[in-house]
Order: C-alpha cells, then structure tokens, then sequence
C-alpha cells in the first residue's frame, strides 16, 4: 500500500503542479485513462509535456518497461516543475535526485523486510513499531486513514499532518 500510496502523497505536497510516473508494470492500477504505454505507442503531445494545470496528474503504466519508456519519460521530466517516479523495488533508481519511500517494520514481520540502511537521504515510513530509521532521513507520522482512502480515489486528501511532513522532501537538494 505504501509503494502505491507514497507517490501520490508525495505529488500532493509539491509546491506546484505535479506528474506522478509509473514506471512499474506491474504496480498499481492508477486512475485515468491515458498511461505511459500509450504515450510512448502514440508519442506525447505538447499537452502532455507540461502541465495545464495546477495540482496532480497521474500516469498509470500500462505494461511497459521502464528502458521502453526512457525518451518520452526524459521529456516529462524536463516539462513539469516537480515529478515523481513510481519505481519497483528491484528497480534501480536512476534519477538524478531519487528518495526512496521505505517502512519501518521490525525484522521478520509479514513478507515485507525491514527497512533497508541507505546512505541518502530516505523517507521512512512510521509503522507504530517505535523503530530508529537505518540512515539518514525523514520519518513520517501516522497519516489518516481518510488521507489513504482520499489518495487511492484520486482525490485530493484535507490537511494531514503527514502530507505537511512530505513538503520536506520538495526543499531537499
């Protein structure tokens, strides 16, 4: 939930206009209706290159591999003033700035492992468990519940402490 989650949240609290890209063919089935697979079977339009809007537009996959994607993600990237790209977890981040978005869980709970140690900057996730982070970083709080369900509807979550908290990623450099 937090890989499909996080990137959303993440988008919502940029300073201005946001595209979140799926880079994941087998992540989550975003909302909308144009993905990246299509973008790169009928090449972007100018619209599509630069947002028209304030707030957050959302690039589902489609089924496309990232290298398949490459050019037409490099031509987003240089379009919108701020981009968040869904990676898998075994896919290296190729960004020139990538944060990775990571749980707090104790060792052996569930099928997901505890949290790797990076050596950036990473974005933990509190689960509850009162855990240190394994480097340096930002821990988040808590979010709502109706933060969650706002962001998996495609909707615009209200005030949330834990979207304040991810303003903070924006101002890294």
């Amino acid at each position: 939930m937090l890989g499909a989650v996080a990137p959303l949240g993440l988008a919502v609290a940029a300073p201005g206009p946001a595209l979140v890209i799926d880079l994941d063919p087998d992540g989550p089935g975003y909302f909308g209706t144009q993905t990246l697979s299509d973008l790169v079977a009928e090449g972007p339009r100018r619209a599509d290159l630069s947002p028209s809007r304030s707030g957050v537009a959302v690039l589902g996959n489609g089924g496309i591999g990232p290298s398949d994607a490459d050019e037409v993600v490099s031509h987003l990237i240089s379009g919108w003033p701020f981009v968040v790209l869904r990676l898998a977890n075994h896919q290296p981040r190729t960004a020139q700035r990538s944060v990775p978005v990571l749980p707090l869980l104790p060792i052996g709970l569930g099928s997901v492992p505890p949290a790797p140690a990076v050596s950036q900057d990473a974005v933990y996730q509190d689960a509850g468990w009162q855990i240190r982070p394994p480097g340096p970083g930002l821990v988040l709080p808590m979010p709502r519940r109706a933060t969650w369900v706002a962001l998996s509807r495609g909707l615009r979550p209200q005030r949330d402490r834990w979207l304040r908290a991810l303003r903070q990623v924006w101002s890294w450099a």
